[in-house]
């Protein structure tokens, strides 16, 4: 029987098996595969989609807390720049399944750990986006609090001005999550030319002020020694990686809508690591200007915007605000609400989700976290990544190397379908994610092994690789030679209206 339907390198359930599939436990509206035509998003959509979140104020001061570290500009923007193409390898690779499939993350996430321990992944990238949805609260609070103290003396003097910022501007970003990923998409169409064009006019400003761009950018490095370099080199490597390895992980959230594989592909791998490394380069160079105008480096954007007059602290907030929701919902609060959303798909709704997601940040303490560098790139980056890389191996050698990219997708809505598993866990991912975690954490107890730690993202990412890949030969949940062509019709585009199975309206599929 044929079940799914692939139409350029797309596939998507026949009407009759979506029909049959909506009253099961696993599918609702925000979880089931994407109809053909819900396949829209074009190179752009993916391009803004990148530099609307790139374009923030962790990034803005990310190559700060590496010189901080004692790299001088360019070893930091070389270490920016490195990291994310390779964190850009997990992220295409992922995305392919989300574009094929249509599937969020936590559906994806059945495929390698079974129907009921996708949770666990899921949820592990819930609390990593959490934190973060926490930590660009904080800042746009700063930003807010800066204006009012700024423009109304008494506002400095009113008690717990702070936290008022912090309640009403994380209500904010909870309200307009409700949207979800499609949201995005038009947000990031208003936030890219907002964020990118004030970040050249900031960049000009600092220039001509400084009469150059200052002293940072003639700062020798402080390291003597290619040993010492690398000593501090390996472990913001690895905080740099972590920085976009949540998204390496839900980037099939977004991927879902792709309208083809290239054009998702070569979006990504334009706007990424470009977009990252000159908008680091714009902080550090911004900041070395301060060091001539105000005679200190002003790192933190807020503290530079309270030096202007109201009306540019004005605009200025606005903008730190536009940024932070636009990185709030796009990689912070979509992936934890679906995951949430997944424990339970018939009850708990996305937005609920997402309620749950901000109060879960609250919880995260996002200022202590970013209360200095070495919170911030060794604690909460370096941890994360330890957990995250391993997952990410996982989801990587599931699809491209365990099952060849083909699976049955109507039987990840099945909760008595193959990938369900025994009792709804796949032992051999939760076996290959303990291992993957285990050996890089020996790092942090045997001095010799510390390499392991430093490098945790990337150890545990190729260790998982290989267990996985291992302990899943010969697994009867892949689909044997020749099944895939047995429920897969291949189709033509032939349009062809018709009621949608799935949403019951009229819609446009192709035959």
């Amino acid at each position: 029987m044929k079940t799914q339907i692939e139409q350029n390198g797309i596939v998507t359930l026949t009407p009759e098996v979506a029909n049959g599939l909506s009253g099961s436990d696993m599918w609702n509206d925000d979880l089931r595969p994407t109809t053909m035509k819900e396949h829209s998003w074009k190179g752009m959509n993916f391009a803004t989609l990148w530099i609307g979140m790139c374009l923030c104020i962790p990034s803005y001061t990310m190559a700060s807390g590496l010189i901080s570290l004692g790299m001088n500009w360019w070893q930091a923007i070389g270490t920016i720049f490195l990291g994310n193409v390779i964190v850009l390898i997990p992220i295409l690779l992922n995305s392919h399944a989300g574009t094929k499939f249509g599937i969020p993350y936590p559906v994806f996430a059945r495929l390698w750990f079974g129907s009921k321990g996708a949770h666990i992944p899921a949820l592990a990238r819930a609390i990593v986006a959490a934190g973060w949805f926490g930590i660009n609260t904080w800042i746009g609070t700063g930003a807010i609090d800066t204006l009012l103290s700024a423009s109304f003396p008494a506002w400095r003097n009113l008690s717990g001005h702070t936290a008022i910022i912090f309640a009403l501007f994380w209500g904010l970003n909870v309200v307009v999550a409700y949207k979800g990923p499609q949201a995005m998409k038009v947000l990031g169409l208003i936030a890219t030319p907002i964020v990118g064009i004030a970040s050249i006019i900031l960049l000009i400003w600092a220039y001509t002020n400084a009469g150059g761009w200052g002293p940072i950018l003639d700062t020798p490095s402080k390291f003597t020694t290619t040993g010492a370099f690398l000593k501090v080199f390996f472990p913001a490597l690895t905080g740099v990686i972590a920085f976009w390895a949540t998204l390496a992980l839900n980037i099939p959230d977004f991927c879902r809508y792709a309208k083809s594989q290239k054009s998702q592909m070569l979006a990504q791998s334009f706007s990424l690591p470009l977009t990252m490394s000159i908008f680091s380069f714009i902080g550090i160079a911004v900041t070395s200007a301060t060091v001539v105008i105000f005679g200190t480096a002003l790192w933190d954007p807020v503290q530079l915007l309270s030096k202007f007059p109201p009306y540019i602290i004005f605009l200025g907030t606005l903008i730190i605000v536009i940024a932070s929701l636009t990185i709030n919902v796009g990689a912070n609060i979509v992936a934890p609400a679906r995951a949430i959303e997944n424990l339970n798909p018939k009850r708990i709704t996305f937005g609920l989700g997402a309620l749950i997601t901000g109060i879960f940040a609250i919880l995260m303490q996002p200022w202590y976290i970013m209360e200095n560098f070495g919170n911030y790139i060794f604690g909460w980056l370096g941890t994360y990544g330890a957990l995250l890389g391993p997952i990410d191996g996982i989801a990587i050698a599931d699809y491209w190397l365990v099952r060849k990219r083909q699976m049955a997708l109507n039987e990840l809505y099945d909760v008595n379908g193959r990938y369900s598993y025994t009792s709804g866990f796949n032992k051999n991912g939760v076996y290959a994610l303990i291992i993957g975690v285990a050996i890089p954490v020996l790092g942090l107890f045997i001095p010799g092994l510390r390499f392991l730690w430093d490098n945790a993202w990337t150890f545990g990412l190729f260790i998982s690789i290989i267990a996985y890949t291992y302990l899943m030969r010969g697994d009867k949940s892949v689909l044997k030679p020749g099944e895939y062509e047995k429920i897969t019709s291949f189709k033509t585009s032939t349009p062809d209206n018709k009621p949608d199975a799935v949403t019951g309206k009229e819609t446009e599929f192709f035959y």
